[in-house]
């Protein structure tokens, strides 16, 4: 117990802190891809029919062309990334970062202003894929989220929450 409590403290080594960065990433992934796929099977309808969600997780499809899919894809990513970055900065704060460098405020700002420039670049990557190659709207969301994972970690780790 002594050796778990050790390792979720915030002065773990950097290895632990990855790991750590990389579990809370891969729970508020979760998060982000559940309010997404509500939002994109329900209410912006901008999934087809050959979307991987739609196949594996029996999601409603809908027959849209690419260029309302393109328009409803940045939507939807960015409602769920609201949701999924709250969620994200309360864990790190808690478990992966010492905050007290800036005043929480400040923190929160630079945090969600990091998130919203590489959710952005993302979703813009995302549009692109799906308006000029007709990829699937579920690809775009990874290649988002791969990007984001990368960019997220060295300006949370190098920028907002130095030591």
């Amino acid at each position: 117990m002594a050796k778990l409590r050790a390792c979720l403290s915030r002065e773990a080594g950097a290895c632990a802190q990855f790991v750590k960065y990389a579990v809370i990433g891969v729970l508020s992934t979760f998060v982000q891809l559940v309010v997404f796929y509500l939002l994109a099977s329900t209410v912006l309808k901008c999934l087809t029919a050959d979307d991987w969600a739609v196949r594996f997780l029996r999601l409603p499809a809908a027959e849209v062309p690419d260029g309302a899919r393109a328009v409803c894809f940045p939507v939807a990513t960015a409602l769920a990334f609201c949701v999924s970055n709250l969620f994200c900065w309360v864990l790190n704060r808690l478990f992966v970062f010492t905050p007290g460098r800036y005043v929480w405020y400040k923190e929160f700002l630079l945090f969600v202003g990091v998130s919203a420039f590489a959710m952005a670049l993302a979703a813009l990557v995302g549009a692109w894929l799906i308006s000029s190659f007709g990829v699937m709207t579920s690809f775009a969301a990874v290649v988002q989220i791969v990007f984001s994972f990368a960019l997220n970690y060295l300006a949370r780790r190098f920028v907002i929450f130095v030591r």
